[in-house]
């Protein structure tokens, strides 16, 4: 059996990730693959469950390196039990938020190192990479704009930090972005849910082939 192929859409708060991820499902599908729409931190009972502890956290909250290490084992849980077995049945995985999420988040906006981030990835989850990373890009306006219709002024305890934390997050993702291009493919999320779904299949053209 061919091995599936494995998709990640990153970027930062309201920038559209995950309706451009289950668009991208329900076009795969309709195309005729097998797919797994997934998340993280999630995608598991034991990586949901710290799901929770990450997003509503006890009463002194968690420090930045408590919190890497947290997801780091939530997305060790989340390759071993789902993305691994779904690719290795032939599934194509599309997974809201992996590594690159932790890098901008825990480390470029929150200090930690990424040497150190890496081997905790390496540890944890085999160092495994998708195939290809989408990064979705939105003005901070924007982005605000869209947290405000989304939420209601009441965010999770990461989303909910400051303008200047998230600012940070962007800039990491850039850099990450401008460093491995071959990883990344930006996307321009500005628009549409529409427009912005037919840059991002057009981002996958290389990869779609026929289904088996």
């Amino acid at each position: 059996m061919t091995r599936g192929r494995f998709i990640a859409l990153e970027g930062g708060e309201g920038a559209g990730k995950s309706t451009q991820a289950r668009l991208l499902a329900e076009a795969l599908r309709a195309l005729g693959w097998d797919v797994l729409l997934t998340r993280e931190p999630g995608g598991t009972p034991g990586a949901e469950a710290i799901r929770a502890l990450l997003l509503d956290p006890p009463r002194a909250g968690w420090g930045t390196p408590a919190e890497a290490l947290l997801f780091a084992a939530a997305r060790a849980d989340h390759v071993a039990k789902a993305i691994l077995p779904a690719l290795e049945a032939g599934q194509w995985v599309i997974c809201d938020r992996f590594l690159d999420s932790s890098l901008a988040y825990q480390g470029g906006a929150g200090g930690v190192e990424a040497a150190d981030l890496l081997e905790l990835h390496r540890i944890g989850s085999g160092g495994l990479l998708p195939d290809i990373t989408l990064l979705f890009e939105v003005a901070e306006a924007e982005a605000a704009a869209r947290l405000s219709r989304r939420d209601g002024g009441v965010a999770d305890a990461i989303g909910g930090r400051g303008a200047i934390y998230h600012s940070n997050v962007a800039a990491a993702f850039r850099a990450l972005a401008e460093g491995e291009p071959r990883r990344f493919a930006r996307i321009e999320a500005s628009g549409s849910p529409e427009a912005t779904h037919a840059l991002v299949m057009q981002a996958l053209a290389p990869l779609l082939g026929k289904p088996a």
